[in-house]
């Protein structure tokens, strides 16, 4: 093994900050995670820095301890580490880097002002949860931090900066702070242009003087500082130097741990959030269901994002823990959640006529702007085990299936969508059940629960590796995954039908959720 052509990827991601370290050869040899959550305050979704900073050098310890006692060798230098995270939200920094206010997250449906204004400006859907929404609402909130903005990023663009000191992003991670042209791979000169005509009686500095340059895949974004390394290696062995690829968003190391980044290839990340993302070459009319992102190449992309996914079904299996506690058994929780995504198998295609509604927080898709989880069944409903998992399940993929609905009316062809994350992590359930929703086949990799921290490897291994002239669509199909061996998961007639009286079901009770969140008020409104 040479320590010189191996790479690190270290993703902040909703629920874990993960490190993934690849050999020359591009195999997983240690891995270690750092569990977090976001906490609500004051009715907005956040995380502080301080831990941020925290769960990263605790993660690369645990890394670094693993290949250390491994390889019987220090961890001191490797040829390349790639930063990647959430994308989106407000995370600003006044001229002397102090954190001019919370970092206030992706997961927040709290900019609907600036959706609208914006998108009606730009003639382009710009989602609540950018970067450009947060800053524009909050110049109509009347923040006065607004005023002292210097530099505006992302979870992921920040560590970058904090281990390099370069104030760059990659350009999946860049299309979710301010729409990028496709021609020129970079921010949209006319809406930069028609931005700043907005703003310019409200703040004296213009949007690209506070947001971070946009690089493409393959290029250098610098090289770890001094500080850098003691900041992520406190112990001192890991030495500066080393250089770094473009910090990316989890959307785009999403698709480049499923090798989905050519026009027509589609991936499904379902963990925190869920999303779908599909590489396209069709214009797409603005649509607040749909985004327009690009991947780390720059080449435009499609997505359809659910703000909720999988945190109702951790609450759920949490509950049937402690009741299995409560009656004298013993079950590893792990194990718990692969026995009962297999039980949900022998639940009826549609549920059984049972409905949830898994809204941590607010759904903008279908009109819903908080959260109140839900579940509601019909009273002669088949309220069994395997439903109530099935109905958990469905429920994911519900306002996902709503958004690739609009998609095919536009012409958007779905094929085949390669998925990762948490959901398919248990074999055939997930990929199943989004196949059904679909009616397209899924399929998973080996890497599928790897997810971002080794697509941003990838990365990091694509920017040392890269040949003159070769892609990066190229570099992953000839020498990541060609011949990889993947699992294909296909619904039934019976299954895909099942979905659809799901959704009828689902959608017609939307405003049961909302006016759920009308009548239960939640504490943080006290």
């Amino acid at each position: 093994m040479i320590l010189e052509k191996c790479v690190i990827g270290i993703e902040f991601g909703s629920t874990n900050i993960k490190a993934v370290m690849l050999d020359e050869n591009h195999e997983i040899i240690a891995s270690n995670d750092y569990a977090w959550e976001s906490t609500l305050k004051n009715g907005i979704w956040i995380y502080t820095l301080e831990q941020a900073k925290i769960g990263l050098a605790d993660c690369y310890a645990g890394l670094k301890q693993k290949f250390e006692t491994k390889y019987r060798r220090p961890l001191a230098k490797v040829g390349a580490i790639g930063i990647s995270g959430m994308m989106h939200g407000y995370l600003v920094f006044d001229k002397n880097g102090n954190q001019l206010a919370e970092f206030r997250t992706w997961k927040n449906t709290i900019c609907p002002q600036a959706q609208d204004q914006l998108s009606k400006l730009f003639n382009f859907n710009v989602p609540q949860r950018w970067s450009v929404s947060h800053i524009y609402q909050a110049m109509l909130n009347g923040e006065k931090e607004v005023k002292d903005i210097v530099f505006a990023t992302t979870l992921a663009g920040y560590f970058h900066y904090l281990l390099t000191g370069e104030k760059v992003i990659g350009a999946n991670d860049a299309s979710g702070m301010f729409p990028l042209d496709p021609s020129t791979k970079d921010y949209d000169a006319k809406m930069v242009s028609k931005f700043n005509e907005v703003i310019k009686d409200k703040v004296d500095w213009r949007i690209l003087d506070i947001l971070p340059k946009c690089m493409l895949a393959g290029q250098n974004a610098g090289y770890l500082t001094k500080e850098g390394a003691k900041l992520i290696d406190p112990s001192g062995v890991l030495q500066p130097g080393i250089p770094f690829c473009p910090p990316e968003g989890d959307m785009g190391t999403g698709m480049i741990a499923t090798n989905s980044v050519r026009v027509g290839y589609g991936n499904s990340s379902l963990g925190t959030s869920g999303n779908i993302t599909l590489v396209t070459d069709k214009s797409i009319a603005m649509n607040k269901e749909i985004d327009v992102i690009a991947s780390p190449s720059g080449y435009p992309a499609v997505l359809v994002h659910a703000n909720n996914c999988t945190t109702d079904i951790n609450a759920w299996v949490e509950l049937l823990h402690q009741a299995i506690v409560l009656a004298g058994g013993s079950i590893q929780r792990g194990e718990l959640f692969v026995r009962l995504f297999n039980k949900s198998l022998e639940g009826e295609p549609d549920a059984g006529g049972l409905v949830s509604f898994n809204y941590f927080s607010g759904e903008a898709a279908v009109g819903v702007q908080e959260g109140r989880p839900l579940f509601v069944r019909e009273p002669d409903a088949k309220m069994s085990l395997a439903n109530f998992m099935k109905s958990h399940i469905l429920a994911v993929l519900a306002v996902l299936r709503i958004g690739v609905d609009i998609l095919k009316k536009q012409g958007v062809e779905v094929n085949k969508i390669y998925g990762h994350g948490g959901f398919f992590k248990t074999p055939v359930v997930g990929a199943k059940a989004l196949s059904a929703a679909l009616d397209a086949p899924v399929a998973t990799l080996s890497s599928a629960g790897e997810g971002g921290p080794y697509g941003e490897a990838l990365l990091a291994a694509y920017m040392l590796e890269k040949e003159k002239g070769e892609s990066l669509e190229d570099y992953l199909q000839n020498k990541i995954f060609a011949g990889a061996k993947e699992d294909v998961a296909v619904a039934s007639k019976e299954e895909v039908k099942g979905f659809d009286k799901f959704l009828e079901r689902y959608k017609a009770a939307v405003p049961v959720e909302a006016k759920a969140v009308e009548c239960v008020e939640g504490q943080h409104n006290k």
